[in-house]
């Protein structure tokens, strides 16, 4: 392999990686006053939706998977208290929210629910049954109610130039927002956040690991969410370049490697490569020589996609790329491969 030189870097860096954050984070101050004015109108029409904080680019509530598409996470109000059941007792229901009564193979996150007694104090609203089956909150019922209010609240905030209901399929409503440089599609995700329990299947801190420290891992253990931004926040605390290897790392992404508005890999995957790398590769001086970590953690990248398998960073047993398209995962393989026979970076 052609290794490339500092100078390489540091003019990709200017030419390609510092434009990339000033137009996404143009993109985010206007999604997220967007989005914030939105749900500040849907929670005033039902308080058990809150609305998301204005709190710039780091805003834990926002995902930036690329250029183009972001998740954004709008938390539920009113359920406080959480304790984890002794006995689960199964209950199934469909994507549109009615109950079954057979069972469902390998049941995904609209089948699943909470049980409002898990709370030691829930808002009135919670127990309605446009939301409540017998007990249980049913996803895809608050999914409708909050798609409903999306439509109500775009029309009643005067947003419809500006924002459009795009079909979803999954546990998630999809709109668009029309941006000063672009279109970008939101992924609004209604989420509990339940900051004082680490789920049962998240089986992390694993034994005997260096990387992060046991401090920071008593900081992170709140929700997977604020998890991965202190961990991002502190990745360089020794003075390496682990940032540096990410943001380049995407860079390639969206230009070369896996382009386009929805990428079969996002800037999440990404960081979930970065997160095992870190973990396998603990120490200091692992990450002081550019060319070797950012080689290092493509050659990760490169396994991962080419066997469409990587591991969530906190539960085990998750795939992130279970559902993706696997000639798309081919073609990005077949990238990477090219790139690590011949390190070089796209200027143009």
């Amino acid at each position: 392999m052609k290794p490339f030189t500092d100078e390489d870097v540091e003019i990709y860096i200017q030419s390609k990686v510092e434009q990339r954050h000033y137009l996404v984070s143009k993109a985010v101050e206007e999604v997220q006053k967007i989005i914030q004015q939105l749900t500040a109108e849907i929670s005033y029409k039902a308080m058990r939706f809150q609305a998301i904080s204005n709190s710039g680019i780091h805003n834990e509530n926002i995902k930036v998977l690329a250029p183009s598409q972001f998740l954004i996470t709008v938390p539920l109000r009113g359920l406080t208290g959480y304790r984890e059941c002794q006995v689960r007792h199964w209950r199934y229901y469909t994507m549109h929210g009615a109950k079954l009564l057979s069972s469902v193979r390998d049941p995904e996150e609209l089948h699943q629910w909470l049980e409002v007694e898990q709370f030691s104090k829930s808002l009135q609203q919670w127990h309605e049954t446009d939301v409540n089956i017998e007990g249980d909150l049913v996803p895809a019922k608050v999914l409708i109610v909050f798609r409903e209010l999306v439509e109500k609240s775009i029309i009643s905030c005067n947003l419809s130039s500006k924002v459009t209901v795009l079909e979803s399929f999954s546990s998630v409503v999809r709109v668009a927002v029309e941006t000063s440089e672009s279109q970008v599609e939101v992924e609004l995700v209604p989420a509990v956040e339940i900051p004082t329990c680490w789920p049962e299947k998240a089986r992390w801190p694993r034994c005997f690991k260096r990387w992060p420290s046991q401090e920071k891992v008593q900081c992170i253990k709140l929700c997977f969410s604020r998890a991965e931004h202190i961990l991002m926040e502190g990745l360089d605390e020794d003075g390496g370049c682990r940032m540096k290897c990410f943001r380049v790392m995407r860079q390639m992404k969206e230009d070369v490697w896996c382009t386009g508005n929805k990428p079969v890999i996002t800037a999440y995957h990404l960081q979930t490569v970065l997160f095992w790398t870190c973990e396998k590769y603990p120490r200091t001086k692992d990450w002081r020589c550019f060319p070797e970590a950012f080689l290092r953690l493509v050659q990760k990248l490169h396994k991962c996609v080419s066997q469409h398998f990587l591991k969530h960073y906190f539960v085990k047993n998750t795939n992130l790329l279970k559902y993706a398209n696997t000639s798309d995962l081919d073609l990005v393989a077949s990238k990477l491969a090219v790139f690590l026979e011949n390190p070089v970076f796209c200027l143009d």
